[in-house]
């Protein structure tokens, strides 16, 4: 099958006086696989629906291929636009076996009963339940009901496939075990994808593209890569993982750079936003970007002397594959710091930053959107790239 382009103009959507989706404009060339992520009420499922025909947009269009399926005066049914749907709650009929479910979605197809019956167990052959074909849902536990909706939604090859939150009602071990098997058979397929997700580990390890939303509006849009180290807005560096959050002032501003007093730190900061001298700014620093600068860092790359700071350890939590331990540094600033070998709760510690791990923001005010062209995108024209170098004489 050939995956469709997916384009969203100007989308917006109320309930009552709540403004679910506010003017989000997103374009997705066909084949990707893209994830919504945000918290609950951003307005993600919102827009899954909207797309998949559930539900009707009060403002804006949006276009699946060629085809305008949604305007104000014009709504194309779900069944006709070329797409299938996998929900968090599986949305299986009970009087139906696990074939005549996964057949269910062939019943508009031209297809004779013998070619429907070989394309059904096909498709549950391609999720592992060749040998359930013939249970009810009731009498599968609930990672097969699942793969019973992704075969149910594969086994017509359409050119769309949307996923609302499907691994969240699962164990650990299962979900991982379905991710990965959702993202194999999603890209064995050609399909375009959308999946709907408030798990940020989980959208990093799908995503072709993950698009941020946040109380209705589309906040970055960029590949997993850029979204993790060139975070558009706070919200988008708070949302997809922290270790730490400083606040400062700005120091001077020169061409694209800023320097920026935080604490005991002088951080440089690259930005396409000029800084006002003595403006408030903050400083999200990722977790990758903390160590311990005694060859046990967390820290990509080396680090030389000058990002090196002194802190308290004041606890230590137990992570499987090492410990994470929260750091006091100065002025009461918190950090969190990642290692293999464990530090004792109140040990006198140094850390290291890393420059790539850190970016800096306005204290106040959201940054403006822009295109990013790499990914047709929308990200923040303010993105930043931190460059740190400890301040000498820090008593003044």
């Amino acid at each position: 099958m050939t995956g469709h382009q997916v384009r969203f103009v100007g989308a917006g959507k109320k309930y009552g006086a709540v403004r679910a989706l506010d003017g989000v404009d997103l374009e997705v060339p066909a084949g990707t696989f893209l994830v919504l992520l945000g918290p609950s009420g951003s307005g993600k499922t919102t827009l899954v629906r909207a797309l998949a025909g559930i539900e009707r947009l009060d403002e804006g269009e949006i276009h699946i291929g060629d085809r305008v399926v949604s305007e104000p005066r014009r709504h194309v049914p779900p069944e006709q636009r070329d797409l299938a749907m996998v929900f968090q709650d599986y949305a299986l009929w009970p009087h139906l076996t696990a074939a005549g479910n996964v057949g269910y979605a062939l019943r508009r197809r031209k297809l004779t009963s013998d070619q429907a019956k070989v394309r059904c167990r096909e498709a549950l052959e391609r999720v592992g339940l060749a040998g359930l074909a013939e249970r009810y849902p009731h009498e599968l536990s609930g990672g097969q009901q699942q793969r019973v909706a992704l075969a149910r939604a594969i086994v017509a090859e359409p050119g769309l496939l949307l996923f609302d939150e499907p691994l969240s009602n699962l164990d650990t071990d299962l979900r991982e075990r379905l991710r990965v098997e959702i993202s194999t058979l999603t890209r064995q397929s050609g399909a375009s994808a959308v999946y709907i997700t408030h798990d940020q580990a989980e959208a990093f390890a799908l995503a072709d593209v993950i698009g941020v939303l946040d109380q209705g509006r589309l906040v970055q849009l960029a590949d997993p890569e850029t979204l993790y180290h060139r975070p558009a807005t706070p919200f988008v560096a708070c949302f997809t993982g922290l270790s730490g959050e400083l606040e400062g002032t700005v120091l001077e501003h020169e061409g694209d750079f800023a320097l920026t007093q935080v604490g005991p730190w002088r951080l440089r900061a690259r930005s396409a936003t000029p800084l006002a001298r003595g403006s408030a700014v903050r400083v999200m620093i990722r977790p990758a970007a903390t160590g311990f600068a005694d060859g046990d860092a967390g820290v990509g790359g080396a680090v030389d002397d000058h990002g090196v700071v002194e802190g308290t350890v004041v606890d230590v939590a137990y992570r499987g594959r090492g410990y994470d331990h929260v750091v006091a540094c100065a002025d009461g600033m918190l950090t969190s710091v990642f290692s293999v070998q464990p530090r004792t709760r109140g040990a006198q510690v140094k850390l290291a930053l890393d420059a790539h791990g850190c970016n800096a923001f306005p204290l106040t005010g959201e940054a403006p959107i822009s295109y990013d062209r790499e990914v047709t995108a929308v990200t923040a024209s303010s993105q930043t790239s931190v460059a740190v170098e400890h301040k000498q004489g820090v008593a003044e």
